[in-house]
């Protein structure tokens, strides 16, 4: 149809309401000075990010080991498919497929393993966000289970670069934006797991609890704990940096108290369900304890692991020997950095929300190469890290995070998919 007789085709300024039109400069300037301040964030995350993915990919491709694996435990076609592997499986199942909560013994089995998994075992909202972007976009799940990793992987980037920068500046904040990129156990950031997701919603809820925003915070932290377990560590952050809000003002309770009461109920929702439906309200602790053999035991294996470690030996549960080191010294980096962290009087929701975290993971018996992983969440320990790097030049700062990030492609990605259990 000509354009000149249907002027609606061809829309300008001049056609929208006065009010957006008189609107529309200030939101363009806006939305300019917005791409300036975080592209840089953005880069100081995803080009790291990209190094390490690359070099992980490379890895994979070169050693070919994978072909040889089931597709449900890192093997695959390709070497993209391991990211999907392990624990993605489950995942993919659960949004193709939904739950089935049932405690089912083993027949004739003893000791450890004594239940057939189920997905009851793993939390919902990745998956659903799985399921959602699927039917949204026209992707497979795998797809879109990447997809909403990615996304929330930038998102987590810029919480990160918003919370530290309170601390040290711009630059501390676009360090700590280079180091979630290159932790231990980061390799899951851009896979079919559900960690990107939860430390989005995790550093989100506590940098709403920073800018006295609760009603938010609560909402955030709901969500938290339909995605991980260890989200615990982030209701109880937030109850008490809640509590001592309302300790301090006696006005405006109403928002820190409603943070208080919706901040539980997605972690205690979901359990709440599962052993419902298992007939048990317990159930799904049994169900991790009996098909996974992973439950609270106060600190025993992490123990057990240290000192085997430390005389050479590998009786402990469930070895790895590569993965257990990177382990270990992720527990270790961890124990130094969190009295450098407490050192710089951070407000208390995150000082609580680290230290439980690492007691969380450090007191439960599990895989313990699956440690760097479990603690990649406790980002606050990046501050103290972070603060001291801003004093490094912004090319020597590029410089480091690269070479990091090319090692990064093997502790953080090969050895935990391959050499390990992720």
């Amino acid at each position: 149809m000509n354009d000149t007789l249907n002027p609606v085709a061809r829309p300008d300024a001049r056609s929208l309401p006065r009010t957006v039109r008189d609107r529309l400069p200030g939101l363009l300037t806006t939305a300019r000075r917005n791409l300036r301040h975080y592209a840089p964030v953005l880069a100081m995350y995803g080009v790291p990010k990209l190094i390490g993915f690359t070099v992980f990919m490379q890895l994979l491709d070169s050693t070919g080991e994978f072909r040889r694996k089931d597709p449900r435990f890192g093997g695959g076609a390709h070497a993209w498919d391991v990211l999907a592997s392990w624990d993605g499986w489950w995942y993919q199942r659960i949004a193709d497929h939904g739950y089935d909560p049932a405690l089912v013994r083993i027949p004739g089995a003893s000791g450890l393993i004594t239940l057939e998994g189920n997905s009851a075992a793993f939390f919902p909202l990745y998956p659903a966000a799985m399921r959602l972007v699927s039917d949204g976009t026209g992707l497979g799940l795998y797809g879109a289970g990447l997809l909403v990793s990615i996304l929330a992987s930038f998102a987590a980037a810029l919480g990160i670069y918003a919370v530290t920068a309170r601390f040290g500046g711009r630059r501390a904040g676009l360090a700590a934006a280079g180091l979630w990129a290159v932790w231990p156990g980061s390799g899951t950031e851009w896979s079919g797991y559900s960690e990107s997701l939860y430390v989005a919603l995790a550093v989100w809820a506590c940098h709403a609890v920073l800018t006295d925003r609760w009603l938010i915070a609560g909402v955030l932290t709901f969500a938290a704990g339909l995605s991980r377990p260890t989200a615990l560590a982030l209701v109880a952050a937030l109850t008490v940096a809640a509590l001592r809000t309302l300790h301090r003002r006696q006005e405006d309770v109403a928002r820190p108290m409603t943070a208080i009461l919706v901040a539980p109920l997605g972690l205690a929702g979901y359990l709440l369900w599962v052993g419902d439906r298992m007939g048990d309200l317990t159930g799904y602790f049994r169900l991790q304890k009996g098909a996974w053999a992973h439950t609270f035991d106060y600190g025993r294996q992490t123990l057990d692991v240290f000192t085997s470690l430390a005389v050479g030996r590998t009786d402990y549960l469930f070895p790895c020997l590569i993965e257990d080191l990177i382990g270990v010294l992720t527990i270790l980096l961890g124990l130094l950095l969190i009295p450098l962290l407490i050192r710089l009087r951070p407000p208390s929701v995150l000082t609580v929300y680290t230290v439980l975290t690492f007691a969380l993971v450090l007191g439960s018996q599990q895989i313990f190469g699956n440690v760097s992983r479990y603690l990649l969440p406790a980002f606050p320990l990046f501050i103290p890290l972070a603060v001291r790097l801003r004093t490094v030049g912004l090319p020597l700062l590029c410089g480091l995070l690269a070479v990091t990030a090319v090692a990064s492609g093997s502790y953080a990605g090969y050895v935990l998919f391959e050499l390990g259990v992720p």
